[in-house]
């Protein structure tokens, strides 16, 4: 497997040296964005694996998660729209690999009512399936109520009263799962993956005010501004963006997309560098040379 790790990475040095080479032999910008697909596809084809480096608030909430008893309830929320799947959807993913690795009683929600519903019923059936999880006894969806100013604070009191029905239509009193769960006293764990600023109601309303701790993924943009979050104790670990998710993957030891992702990003990016420096060389190069002619 090494063997053939090594002689993937000299084919991806070859293509990308050639394509540099007939961009600057013919000036044809094409090339460039031939190279840029290449390196985008490749690691979908063939299995890459480069080092991740893990951030400290992403082992945060690993370590966390991890230290829930087996058997907890965690609720996972949605708080994205599907324009940000690329960064969003893996952290879902990864959250629920290990939520139910672990037996976690899970309970989705969702803030966003353009595809919120259907992105977390789809995950979370995708997942259910592989883990060998029943409906209503081990994951529940609650889906989306309008006003999400009043869901967050209303739960406090009674999830029931703000969620009558899951978001198929049944009845809470009829979901064996929910029997148990009241208000936020009943929840061990909240885990929000979003790409907007319902993050700060999480923090603000849930944290603050019924003092559960919440862990977040965000959308790499976002990250930065969360930090000081996590300083004050308010924030219990965040995934940024592909990376956050790739290394929450890492430490699952189950890389997805975000690790492609990543890796597809990174040959992008080392290609870009490359080319900058050896674009740079030439000029220079051929700079010196008109000179000597010219003298």
């Amino acid at each position: 497997m090494t063997i053939l790790l090594i002689f993937a990475y000299i084919f991806l040095i070859l293509i990308g040296a050639l394509l540099l080479y007939m961009t600057f032999k013919t000036d044809d910008r094409r090339y460039i964005y031939l190279a840029v697909g290449f390196y985008v596809i490749f690691p979908v084809i063939v299995t890459l694996k480069l080092p991740i480096m893990l951030s400290p608030e992403v082992k945060q909430l690993y370590d966390a998660v991890e230290a829930l008893p087996d058997s907890s309830t965690v609720m996972l929320t949605f708080d994205y729209y599907p324009s940000t799947l690329a960064e969003t959807e893996p952290m879902s993913h990864a959250a629920l690999h290990h939520l139910f690795r672990k037996n976690c009683k899970v309970v989705t929600m969702t803030t966003i009512p353009l595809g919120g519903p259907s992105i977390a019923e789809r995950v979370t059936r995708e997942l259910a399936e592989e883990y060998n999880k029943v409906y209503g006894i081990d994951f529940v969806n609650l889906g989306y109520k309008a006003n999400y100013v009043a869901v967050l604070k209303g739960m406090g009191t009674s999830i029931e009263t703000i969620y009558p029905t899951d978001n198929s239509g049944t009845p809470l009193s009829e979901i064996p799962m929910m029997k148990d769960i009241e208000n936020y006293g009943d929840i061990d764990f909240i885990f929000v993956v979003a790409d907007n600023s319902i993050v700060d109601y999480w923090i603000s309303i849930v944290n603050a005010q019924y003092n559960n701790p919440v862990g977040t993924g965000l959308t790499a943009v976002m990250a930065p501004r969360y930090f000081a979050y996590i300083g004050s104790g308010q924030m219990t670990g965040m995934l940024g963006g592909m990376k956050g998710a790739a290394e929450y993957e890492t430490l699952l030891q189950k890389p997805a997309a975000a690790n492609m992702g990543m890796t597809s990003q990174s040959l992008v990016h080392l290609f870009i560098i490359f080319s900058v420096i050896a674009g740079n060389i030439i000029f220079f190069m051929g700079k010196k040379g008109k000179s000597r002619k010219s003298a």
